[in-house]
């Protein structure tokens, strides 16, 4: 690994502009959904639809992803289990990215490729939806997922930028693809987790009723 430049003797670049770099950030983030929305909605509608049709039918939603993006399927699941902005029923959903005993038993014993698809294997049902989150779009654990619920019939929503990766060839006809338009992991990140309240609220007006 090489050596890390040392730091200023300040500690900080005397020219460095805080507010205007955190200004930045949120001009970009909003110009970004903003550009965004056209292409987004379509897709998020969608999978609004494959994932009521599934909670309706009594199967369940299960979701992945690393590290920002195992946060969000985290966020995801937190949202139907409990509640999001409306009082309801608990709603079936799993993130399969929390037992740190299955997960390291399984990266240990195997390899990390298979943290999920072994879970999927195991779980997953025909009619349950696999909620698949890559920035890139080339997880390779996210990938084995996908593949292991194609074999046990479950649909696909998969959240990803960059133009989709391999994740993108993966997806057949029943599956949704919501790709952010951007390189930046960071903004991708950002439109992900809008994409993830968008889903709830979805869910929520389609089962309960659209607020007045």
């Amino acid at each position: 690994m090489p050596a890390m430049k040392p730091f200023p003797a300040r500690g900080r670049s005397a020219e460095l502009d805080l507010p205007a770099r955190i200004r930045k950030h949120f001009n970009d983030s909003a110009e970004l959904k903003v550009r965004a929305v056209d292409a987004l909605t379509a897709p998020i509608a969608r999978a609004v639809d494959l994932m009521v049709t599934a909670l309706l039918a009594d199967r369940k939603i299960l979701s992945c992803g690393n590290g920002g993006s195992a946060a969000d399927a985290q966020h995801f699941s937190a949202e139907l289990l409990n509640r999001f902005e409306r009082e309801r029923p608990a709603l079936a959903a799993m993130a399969l990215t929390t037992d740190t005993s299955t997960l390291t038993s399984i990266a240990n014993d195997y390899d990390y490729d298979q943290v999920f698809s072994k879970q999927v294997s195991a779980l997953g049902n025909a009619g349950d939806v696999l909620l698949a989150i890559s920035t890139s779009g080339n997880s390779r654990n996210v990938i084995r997922a996908m593949n292991a619920a194609r074999e046990r019939d479950m649909r696909i929503v998969a959240l990803t930028g960059r133009g989709g990766g391999e994740m993108a060839k993966l997806l057949g006809a029943g599956d949704v693809h919501v790709c952010v338009p951007h390189p930046q992991t960071a903004r991708i990140q950002e439109v992900h987790l809008l994409t993830i309240h968008c889903l709830c609220d979805g869910i929520d007006a389609s089962l309960l009723g659209a607020e007045p």
